[in-house]
């Protein structure tokens, strides 16, 4: 396993730092002003990656030296077959608090959505939970039914859900921080995004942060008086088989078939969220890798505009610093 130290995690992390205010109206709901720190990773897809093991190492271990107070992987993780049992065991033994999400790719290969849950050790699809001075909000946006569906993945917060979450934000005593899979604002949203955006920012006053992952893109907005934060890819950004290539060895590519459709990354992008009330800050402390080859941008993708991938379509989560609301 490699050895990190903080002065290695800072200095290979983005050093300037995203920093956000927590409103005063927030400020309040905490009962202790100690601080608290989350470790994020996300879109680790071990079964497309060539090094998903190394890259979940080396997440592991910047994280124990950093001894944070919990770990949060949002989705697209590893498939919950045999082969990969072993990596979802190191996650969760890896801190008492390992809080899983589900994505939309865990439950590829004809897995369900409770084979999914179970082999992660999740309680259910969508969970709250009290982690010490706030309430972690957990949701699932693989729901079927979506009015909007025409085909893929489900990518949706059904109705019995967005009931379940008014009622979790109604009765929470504490600052709340959304987690999920899909984006609810910004790139690639869900397909009730503004929906959600309503209910949210209905309890702006006691929402942190919401934020999200399978994007891989590094994005940040305000929306309704609510902070969304997409958290990049651990490994890389997805262009598709018209602009397959290889970036890598042939022998890599013809073990990992599906890595041509991809962008790699040299190293394993992830975060560290630190929320301060004494400062009254939230800041996040992300990852700066390359990318193996060339990119997106360098492709001719097409999907995202020029200015998009420029600003947001990068191996990295950013340096920058923000205003809340």
């Amino acid at each position: 396993m490699i050895e990190f130290s903080r002065r290695d995690f800072l200095k290979a992390s983005s050093v300037s730092l995203l920093s956000l205010c927590i409103p005063e109206a927030t400020l309040r709901l905490f009962s202790k002003k100690k601080y608290l720190k989350i470790g994020l990773i996300s879109d680790l897809h071990v079964d497309i990656i060539y090094d998903g093991e190394g890259r979940l190492n080396s997440f592991l271990a910047a994280m124990k030296k950093e001894a944070p107070n919990a770990l949060i992987q949002m989705g697209d993780f590893a498939i919950p077959k045999p082969e990969n049992a072993a990596m979802i065991q190191a996650f969760n033994d890896a801190h008492f608090r390992s809080f899983h999400v589900l994505g939309n790719h865990d439950m590829d290969e004809g897995f369900s959505r409770e084979q999914v849950i179970q082999a992660y050790g999740m309680p259910t699809p969508y969970y709250a939970t009290e982690l010490d001075s706030i309430l972690l909000i957990v949701l699932d946006g693989n729901d079927p039914g979506s009015p909007k569906y025409k085909s893929g993945y489900p990518s949706y917060i059904g109705p019995e859900q967005q009931a379940w979450l008014v009622s979790e934000l109604e009765k929470a005593e504490k600052p709340v921080l959304i987690v999920s899979h899909q984006p609810i604002a910004g790139i690639y949203t869900m397909d009730n995004s503004q929906e959600i955006q309503e209910i949210l920012s209905g309890f702006s006053s006691k929402i942190l942060l919401a934020i999200n992952g399978h994007a891989h893109v590094d994005q940040h907005l305000l929306v309704g008086g609510v902070n969304y934060l997409h958290i990049n890819s651990a490994s890389y950004y997805w262009v598709g088989e018209k602009l397959a290539h290889e970036s890598l060895p042939k022998n890599v590519h013809e073990k990992h078939p599906a890595l041509k459709f991809t962008c790699p990354y040299s190293e394993a992008l992830f975060a560290l969220l630190i929320i301060d009330p004494a400062s009254g800050k939230i800041t996040v402390e992300g990852q700066k890798s390359e990318w193996i080859g060339p990119s997106p941008l360098d492709l001719g993708y097409a999907i995202l505009s020029k200015s998009e991938q420029r600003e947001y379509l990068n191996p990295v989560i950013s340096d920058r610093i923000l205003a809340g609301s």
